[in-house]
């Protein structure tokens, strides 16, 4: 199993924001976290990144337990955040926020795995021509796209992506769901927050249901496809 999350609590002061919270991703899987707005999807996202602190409960990534550490720690263990928000750089060339993501400043060219410019090239094509425009000039699409690959330069095993569809035409939500899928083909698995039941469906292997503060519901894609009352329970659909 490359993640093990068990019985994580997480509070916003006295307000529960995670109730002994587990799931399982496994190697080369991606798995969409889904369910209506303030349920605690991002909370969850927030809290294996170290961008909030639990009070309890275990995370344990490639057999190591992160519960806690600093989210630099974290993002050194192998584990990326593509964060609801975007939040690149505006003012940075695209080259430069994909800079931003190299851990220590210098890829790993002896590793046949590693992401460099040229192959995040060859998955986002665009950006090749548009290395030196700034990322406040590009599409709210193209940011996205740049954010998750700012977060690939890093070289995660996993990938936790919030809402990357979010705001999108229904063209670009098609290019990004097969960057989903090319990047899972690359080897690196995906916990995948969204709100577009479609999209998230035709790239998700296992599902997650979250109600308030909890996981209600896990399955197949296909498992829940043929539950109607499960999805209307927790889903806005």
């Amino acid at each position: 199993m490359l993640i093990e999350i068990n019985d994580l609590n997480t509070f916003y002061g006295l307000s529960h924001a995670l109730n002994n919270v587990s799931l399982n991703i496994k190697k080369g899987e991606i798995v969409a976290l889904l369910g209506r707005n303030g349920m605690g999807k991002s909370t969850l996202l927030k809290s294996i990144m170290g961008l909030i602190k639990p009070k309890s409960g275990k995370i344990v990534f490639n057999q190591k337990n992160i519960c806690g550490q600093s989210p630099h720690k974290i993002a050194a263990a192998g584990i990326g955040y593509v964060p609801e928000e975007r939040r690149i750089f505006p003012t940075l060339s695209v080259l430069d926020n994909l800079k931003m993501g190299i851990k220590g400043g210098r890829i790993n060219f002896s590793s046949p795995e590693a992401w460099t410019f040229e192959k995040i090239f060859h998955y986002f094509p665009f950006m090749r021509d548009r290395t030196h425009q700034k990322g406040g000039h590009l599409s709210g699409g193209e940011q996205q796209m740049l954010t998750i690959g700012r977060a690939l330069m890093g070289n995660p095993g996993l990938l936790l992506v919030d809402e990357p569809t979010e705001g999108l035409s229904p063209a670009m939500v098609d290019t990004v769901r097969d960057i989903l899928l090319d990047v899972r083909k690359s080897g690196v698995s995906i916990l995948l927050v969204e709100h577009n039941f479609k999209m998230a469906m035709s790239v998700a292997d296992r599902v997650y249901l979250m109600g308030k503060a909890h996981i209600g519901y896990s399955g197949t894609v296909e498992e829940l496809a043929n539950d109607p009352k499960t999805r209307t329970r927790f889903l806005e659909v």
